[in-house]
């Protein structure tokens, strides 16, 4: 067939193309990383979570100890391993949006998914200044809360944006 006879792609054939292409085994490997990384970044904010409850639950010196425990746990080896995992989930999702028919901003469900990363990378950082404060020992009740607040808002986001994932609801966001 000549570019003349050639048929020519639908508006909506056009519309599920992917921005580029990439080989199947590639975009399965991006999309394993993806998963891997959302699941490390999952595992880690539940950990902060619970030590952060055991803290609350605790009295005096056993308060401070956890959230030492916490504070030497989460600022250094923690905080490093979930930056990175949080930029990998953003990053591989922003790969697989470009080269897979779901696209940035195509679909609600990416769209949302894309602005929660973001969001629990935020929380993440935020999470940081006040974890070291509690872990000097003083530790007011409205940073406790505080604390409390990013790292089970932090959860509820990541939980949300993996069910996102599995049901994929809402539709496309533009036609």
């Amino acid at each position: 067939m000549t570019t003349l006879t050639a048929p020519r792609a639908t508006p909506a054939a056009r519309a599920n193309r992917a921005l580029w292409h990439i080989p199947t085994a590639l975009r399965k490997s991006i999309l394993v990383t993806h998963v891997a990384s959302a699941g490390v970044w999952l595992g880690i904010d539940i950990v902060s979570v619970a030590l952060v409850a055991i803290g609350w639950l605790r009295a005096g010196g056993d308060r401070a100890e956890v959230y030492q425990a916490l504070a030497d746990f989460f600022v250094v080896p923690l905080l490093v391993a979930a930056l990175v995992a949080g930029v990998v989930c953003l990053a591989t999702g922003v790969v697989l949006g470009l080269a897979t028919k779901w696209g940035l901003v195509r679909y609600w469900w990416v769209a949302v998914k894309l602005v929660l990363n973001v969001v629990a990378c935020v929380l993440l950082v935020a999470f940081l200044g006040p974890i070291t404060e509690l872990s000097t020992g003083e530790q007011p009740l409205q940073d406790i809360w505080f604390v409390a607040f990013l790292a089970t808002t932090a959860l509820a986001l990541l939980s949300f944006a993996m069910v996102l994932s599995v049901f994929k609801p809402w539709g496309r966001a533009r036609k």
